[in-house]
């Protein structure tokens, strides 16, 4: 795992699996996590931190000199697949500092509601990340359910850096395979000279590459271009479904324009009043989890690849497994081999959702007897590697907004190992691989604009919180969190695995969010789904 707080939704991740699969090669991404009950329970931690600060609103009037961007008028074409439009949205580079010549131009999309039954306005969609297109998820996945499709335009933008939207980019494909394949769990001094030597080298390539937009893809930018998008498609008030990040994307325009905020679904929801540190453990406890989940299935079956013991046994063998990778990698088919690290990357990949667990039994079994091939699919769909070899900008795009948004985690190989003990707790499995992973962040070219902080947005209409109980991205206490710092958050549990609720086959889930969306009437105060 290369970098951290890498949040998309579990449908996204398994629609590229499946596709990469079907070509012999995979696509899919990474996530956040709750402690296993075992070790913490689901009220660990506190539900906010009293102590940050919230996050103050806007001015409700639009300046002056923000009045052209509002006023914009977007030239619409046919695009993707049938019924889908396109068009190019300006915003400011520097909300301080607005000037033409510096506008970016940003990627939108829509599809026009369909009928019956009278239009209420758009629904905007973003699937998370940060650095997941949302054009791709609204053209591939968002189109349902039919009941709301037919109320709503459904409309997306990718945000500032990410796809079509200005994209970051920092390593040529070659150097990005290289990336992807240096050891994340260093054993000695030289190991960790090589993790920082490709940290460094891969921030000195997005400041060379990407230099204009760096200081300027924060999730507070990208709400406020949420905002123009809103009011250039004629809506009073902002109607929304984000997931994973997305959650965190859409808080954010919340806090900012509580006065603006209609009806909004966050989807496996972030905390963010958790600093850098605080996420990165959760999420590692979070897919010790989610393994733990995988493991209890696993062992029930005569033919699991890490035995029938019990679930700490399985967790034995795959750290076992994954040591013998650090010493011998394996072949699969192609040059690259399956290293620790991208055989690591494979199984973080297949947390995401259940329905994965049987292709992640077979994989590793695969991998077992010599053929890593399964594995490596895996891994390409979590860093979004087409079988041609060529990468999207998400793994770009997802350390610029993170690094962005938060002061690291940490700042030096000691502080990383200092906090081991701690990360392996939260995870026997992936704890070493997860504490590396955000020391990134210390070497990014453009310093921490955020930090962590409440959001309240006071006076806004209900928000609908949604959280799983067992979702290895995003941890259930993570909602809790969020629903209890919003002054008008209602939350949702779903009682289950996986990575988000919605859509996912809970009819009790899909009817409290549909009912919401398309009547305004959002569910009883704590009410569970299973």
């Amino acid at each position: 795992m290369d970098t951290s707080r890498l949040l998309r939704t579990s449908g996204a991740v398994l629609a590229a699996a499946a596709l990469l699969v079907s070509c012999s090669k995979p696509a899919g991404p990474d996530g956040d996590a709750v402690a296993s009950p075992a070790q913490h329970g689901p009220d660990a931690r506190p539900e906010s931190d009293k102590a940050t600060k919230p996050l103050d609103p806007l001015p409700t009037a639009v300046p002056a000199a923000l009045r052209p961007y509002y006023d914009q008028k977007l030239s619409w074409h046919s695009c993707g697949p049938k019924g889908f439009q396109c068009a190019t949205l300006r915003a400011p580079l520097d909300y301080a500092k607005p000037s033409r010549a510096t506008d970016l131009k940003l990627a939108v999309s829509r599809k026009k509601a369909t009928g019956p039954g009278k239009r209420i306005g758009s629904l905007m969609v973003d699937p998370g990340g940060p650095g997941a297109s949302a054009i791709n998820y609204l053209q591939q996945y968002a189109p349902e359910p039919a009941a709301v499709k037919a109320r709503y335009d459904m409309v997306a933008m990718d945000p500032r850096g990410v796809a079509r939207s200005e994209p970051v980019r920092c390593l040529t494909n070659k150097q990005m395979d290289g990336y992807t394949q240096v050891d994340q769990t260093p054993d000695d001094k030289a190991e960790q000279t090589k993790l920082t030597t490709a940290y460094k080298k891969f921030a000195d390539g997005c400041r060379s590459r990407s230099g204009k937009v760096l200081g300027h893809v924060s999730t507070v930018e990208a709400a406020r271009d949420m905002d123009i998008f809103r009011a250039v498609l004629g809506d009073r008030k902002l109607t929304y479904v984000g997931a994973s990040y997305g959650t965190f994307l859409g808080a954010t325009y919340a806090g900012l324009y509580p006065s603006r905020v209609g009806r909004l679904v966050l989807d496996g929801a972030m905390d963010p009043s958790l600093t850098s540190r605080q996420l990165n453990e959760d999420q590692t406890a979070g897919f010790n989890t989610a393994f733990t989940s995988f493991a209890a299935d696993c062992i029930k079956k005569r033919d699991c690849p890490l035995g029938t013991k019990s679930t700490a046994d399985a967790g034995k063998q795959l750290s076992a497994f994954f040591r013998r990778l650090d010493a011998r990698p394996v072949a699969t088919g192609e040059s690259r081999k399956l290293t620790e690290s991208l055989a690591t990357s494979g199984v973080i990949a297949a947390m995401y959702d259940q329905t994965a667990w049987p292709l992640l039994r077979e994989y590793l079994t695969k991998a077992k007897k010599g053929d890593g091939s399964g594995l490596l699919a895996l891994s390409d769909s979590y860093y979004e590697r087409d079988p041609d070899g060529s990468y999207a900008n998400q793994m770009f795009a997802n350390p610029a907004v993170n690094c962005l948004d938060l002061p690291p985690a940490f700042s030096s190989t000691a502080q990383v190992e200092a906090a081991l003990p701690a990360f392996r707790k939260a995870s026997p499995v992936f704890g070493e691989n997860f504490a590396w992973a955000p020391l990134n962040c210390a070497y990014w070219p453009a310093k921490a604009t955020g930090e962590a902080h409440r959001i309240e947005a006071k006076g806004a209409a209900p928000i609908l919180v949604i959280g799983t109980t067992r979702d290895p991205a995003t941890p259930y206490p993570w909602a809790r969190g969020l629903a209890s710092q919003l002054s008008s958050g209602r939350l949702l549990t779903y009682d289950g695995d996986g990575h988000t609720a919605y859509g996912r086959g809970s009819d009790c889930v899909d009817t409290a969010v549909n009912t919401y969306l398309l009547e305004g009437t959002p569910p009883a105060k704590n009410k569970r789904c299973s």
